[in-house]
């Protein structure tokens, strides 16, 4: 039987969809089209609370990848003011 994902793999997880997501909306401004991000802003408002659940360490684990995911959403922040 598989073993079940503990709380950070699946915050984890749900901060490379978001990444994906904001890749996708990225590509879709760079091609010129409008989107709405106001899904993104709720999704990033549950994410930051899943992590606040977290222990210290295992937060603290996850920054690369919060950090990354920022670096993604500054790219497409910049790609819809240039719009």
């Amino acid at each position: 039987m598989p073993k079940s994902a503990t709380h950070a793999e699946a915050v984890h997880a749900a901060i490379e969809a978001m990444g994906g997501t904001v890749a996708v909306a990225r590509a879709l401004v760079e091609g010129g089209r409008r989107v709405d991000l106001e899904g993104l802003d709720r999704d990033a408002a549950s994410l930051c609370a899943a992590i606040m659940a977290l222990a210290a360490e295992e937060a603290k684990s996850l920054r690369p990848a919060l950090e990354a995911l920022l670096r993604q959403v500054d790219g497409l922040t910049a790609e819809v003011a240039r719009q």
